[in-house]
């Protein structure tokens, strides 16, 4: 499965556990300033996307060296460094975007780092956010997923619609069977894992998954 890993401009937050999720087969993609998360770990970026305001000249030049391919855009445009990632990466046909670094700082960035993942127009691939031991990741109309983890993990389900109808959730504490969620309730968060693992399937809507590892 093609995976591109897009690093954004937020905090890096335990290290060594994002190294361990880390593939050798991913493509790594920088929002900006994500590029300084990126090299920290040791990783020379495939793509560089944006304006260069959050990266120290002498990491530019760096990344010149290195042969990383610059997409650059004027500081004043309509969407973010990140979503200009989003879409180079999606116009590939990859099969999952992992966003990281996407987490602290404004409120108004890192709310929007998460929306952007529920943009009808990225419903082509699977999209998950991690930072540190949690992981989200989007769910759209008529669609699955099963997580791994283990007793202890926290598990939440947060409507990015209206409603999302027919939610069916097992291997947790508190099941749901062909239940209704509403946006803005707070019936579904902290839930628990009894085992190994959880089974997500909703009909109409979308939520975000969130998983919180006990030991992540």
């Amino acid at each position: 499965m093609s995976r591109i890993v897009i690093f954004a401009n937020g905090n890096l937050t335990e290290p060594d556990s994002l190294r361990r999720r880390l593939r050798p087969s991913d493509r790594i993609f920088c929002a900006d300033g994500g590029t300084v998360h990126a090299l920290a770990l040791g990783l020379t970026p495939d793509g560089h996307h944006g304006d260069l305001d959050s990266l120290p000249p002498e990491l530019t030049a760096q990344m010149e060296a290195a042969r990383v391919i610059f997409q650059r855009h004027p500081p004043r445009k309509d969407l973010t460094d990140l979503e200009l990632a989003f879409q180079t990466a999606l116009a590939e046909q990859v099969d999952e975007v992992l966003l990281v670094t996407a987490l602290g700082g404004r409120l108004d960035q890192m709310l929007a780092n998460i929306f952007l993942l529920a943009r009808p127009e990225y419903a082509s691939a699977r999209l998950t956010l991690v930072d540190g031991p949690q992981l989200a990741t989007v769910l759209r109309s008529h669609q699955s997923l099963v997580l791994t983890g283990q007793p202890g993990d926290t598990l939440s389900l947060v409507p990015l619609t209206p409603t999302v109808q027919q939610v069916n959730l097992s291997g947790v504490e508190w099941p749901l069977v062909e239940a209704t969620l509403s946006f803005g309730s707070t019936w579904s968060i902290s839930n628990t894992f009894t085992g190994s693992q959880v089974t997500v399937r909703i009909g109409e809507g979308m939520v975000l998954v969130v998983h919180i590892e006990m030991n992540g």
